[in-house]
């Protein structure tokens, strides 16, 4: 009996000391920072004199009270629909692919392969692709299209431009959740369908649908998320030029070019307070399903 009690106690360590390691990580580089970043928000400091004085709210009140700071949310408007038209697009070839189709394992790899590139390098790609005269203009010019746009030069156009980048990066990774969503679902639930008489847009709405839900609703929140958080792509291709500076762009030149850290941070809790509640609102629309059949 001793022995056994040692061995269901080492049993109930051993977990622990699994997750020792990833739990430090996860405290010392994620929350430590969190904490930190709310302490710097009710601060004025410049990110390099050692005192920081305490100011309470006003970091915010300024990010509500200036129209300058809080209108470039409205850039992120065009990434959120570009993410729309993403999820849309990957939903359909998942759908598409998910079934017997020819060539299918090729076009996978072709619809995921940009997501696997570094954002830096796809920047620089389509940096060439939207300059006057590149690629774009060229293949423009061969169906007789002559008159075009300053892609990244127009602010007409920018935001267009660099959301359309987004989502020719991005779609790989919804397109991968939702195939394996999608190929999880029993193939006797399409055989009843077909003896019902049942239509394909028909099994898309009654089966594919309903069975990857909760995949939906991660993806969406994913999708808004990236589209407040674009950063990488217009500081790339524009850095922030030409009206298409987003709210993160702002954030790190408040603070590492304006050395106003203090202000910078509570930009950071303002978007961290948005996308959890966000979050709450997918929650609430996409319960869990254990939850709904226990209720």
């Amino acid at each position: 009996m001793p022995g056994k009690k040692r061995a269901f106690g080492g049993s109930r360590v051993t977990p622990w000391l699994f997750l020792a390691i990833p739990l430090a990580f996860l405290i010392v580089l994620t929350y430590v920072p969190v904490v930190n970043m709310l302490w710097y928000s009710v601060t004025d400091w410049d990110g390099l004199s050692p005192e920081k004085d305490f100011v309470g709210v006003k970091n915010f009140v300024q990010i509500f009270t200036q129209p300058a700071i809080f209108q470039v949310f409205f850039v992120s408007l065009y990434y959120l629909v570009g993410a729309i038209a993403q999820l849309v697009i990957a939903l359909y070839l998942a759908t598409l692919l998910s079934f017997k189709t020819r060539f299918s394992n090729l076009f996978k790899g072709i619809i995921f392969f940009p997501y696997l590139i570094n954002g830096v390098a796809i920047g620089l790609v389509f940096l060439y692709f939207f300059r006057p005269g590149g690629t774009l203009d060229a293949l423009l010019a061969v169906v007789g299209v002559q008159d075009t746009p300053q892609w990244l030069g127009d602010p007409s156009v920018v935001n267009l431009s660099l959301a359309a980048s987004s989502v020719w990066r991005y779609m790989g990774l919804n397109f991968v959740l939702f195939l394996g969503a999608i190929q999880s679902v029993p193939a006797e639930q399409y055989e009843a369908a077909d003896l019902d008489g049942a239509t394909s847009f028909d099994k898309f709405r009654y089966i594919i649908v309903p069975s990857i839900r909760r995949i939906l609703g991660l993806s969406f929140i994913l999708a808004i998320a990236g589209a407040l958080s674009a950063f990488e792509m217009p500081y790339v291709m524009t850095g922030g030029a030409n009206g298409s500076e987003t709210f993160v762009i702002q954030t790190v030149n408040t603070a590492f070019k304006f050395s106003k850290v203090g202000l910078a941070s509570a930009m950071a809790v303002v978007l961290l307070v948005i996308v959890l509640v966000i979050t709450g609102i997918q929650r609430w629309l996409f319960p869990d399903e254990k939850k709904e059949v226990a209720s």
